[in-house]
């Protein structure tokens, strides 16, 4: 089945999340609260659909990666719009979010199933996920989760090239003054 040409496919399209007159978007709120760009979150929003449509028609449980999950988390918080006009007007179904029991048999199914998601979106919409957005099992279920939210106001964020450029530039200079100090502070 091509999604693409589905009526439920039409109507994710043709929906906005949350209330029209709204100053701040959904798609506005979603790019701050991960610090995304606005054309990054808007390709999530995207995948968000495309999720939903997999959801109630690939015939099997789906997983949704990181980034579309926080969409979802987000939608849920629009709680109004989610379960009185998304579920019942959009999907035509209650698409309901439940966490993980934990553990290593919750952990293989979530994996076994997010592969599977993957191979059920390639099939529906005629191309692979954006690696950006879904990656692999691995990356989704074993890096992913190690990650946590950090405040930037009460942290300093470096990016890994730039942290280990910095690293190495300390490295080097404290060798420099310890070269130095031998050579003319001595006995």
């Amino acid at each position: 089945m091509d999604a693409q040409n589905t009526e439920l496919w039409q109507r994710l399209v043709d929906y906005e999340i949350g209330p029209e007159d709204a100053a701040f978007s959904f798609a506005q709120r979603l790019a701050r609260e991960n610090r995304w760009s606005a054309d990054y979150a808007a390709r999530v929003l995207t995948e968000y659909k495309r999720f939903c449509w997999l959801a109630c028609e690939a015939g099997h449980e789906v997983t949704p990666s990181d980034a579309v999950d926080h969409a979802w988390h987000l939608h849920l918080t629009y709680s109004r719009d989610y379960w009185g006009r998304f579920c019942p007007h959009v999907l035509h179904m209650p698409l309901h979010h439940g966490p993980t029991a934990g553990g290593t048999q919750e952990r293989t199914r979530y994996y076994d199933q997010y592969a599977q998601t993957l191979a059920a979106y390639a099939q529906h919409f005629g191309e692979p996920a954006p690696f950006d957005i879904w990656p692999d099992a691995r990356r989704r279920f074993v890096i992913d989760p190690k990650a946590v939210r950090v405040n930037p106001a009460d942290a300093l964020i470096l990016p890994r090239p730039i942290a280990y450029g910095l690293g190495g530039a300390i490295a080097l200079a404290f060798a420099a003054f310890i070269a130095a100090a031998i050579l003319w502070g001595g006995p």
